[in-house]
């Protein structure tokens, strides 16, 4: 059974982790489960706490609709398909960079969510962590 297992989380964050120290950049890092739920999160030394609860809401949308969010939010802005979307699912779904799905054998099986830089600071953390998985 296609899974994320702590040890797979473990591996994702260290990556992100490596990345986000490259840039300079402190982070939280979450990922998640194939029900979207959190398997692990980390708060780098120094990311923002705010940042917390929208690593995790990243990581729960990037699986919801195994899209980035990256481009969701490209579908969400006034005139695109998904208008509106960050209203779903009780203020969970986020529509920025820096979510990705985790895929094992061609299906999403968890996300990966990260918060605390730019959009590409993110998108790219959240790349790395990926690439791990």
């Amino acid at each position: 059974m296609a899974q994320v297992r702590l040890e797979d989380a473990r591996r994702v964050i260290a990556a992100a982790e490596k990345k986000a120290e490259q840039i300079g950049q402190p982070m939280n890092i979450a990922v998640a489960d194939e029900g979207g739920n959190i398997v692990a999160h980390v708060r780098m030394d120094g990311a923002w706490i705010g940042s917390i609860d929208i690593s995790q809401k990243k990581a729960y949308t990037s699986r919801a609709f195994d899209i980035t969010t990256k481009d969701l939010a490209t579908h969400s802005q006034s005139g695109g398909q998904f208008f509106g979307i960050h209203a779903s699912n009780n203020g969970k779904i986020m529509v920025f960079a820096g979510g990705i799905p985790l895929k094992k054998d061609g299906k999403v099986v968890g996300a990966i969510g990260v918060s605390g830089g730019s959009g590409e600071q993110d998108h790219a953390v959240a790349a790395a962590g990926a690439a791990a998985f």
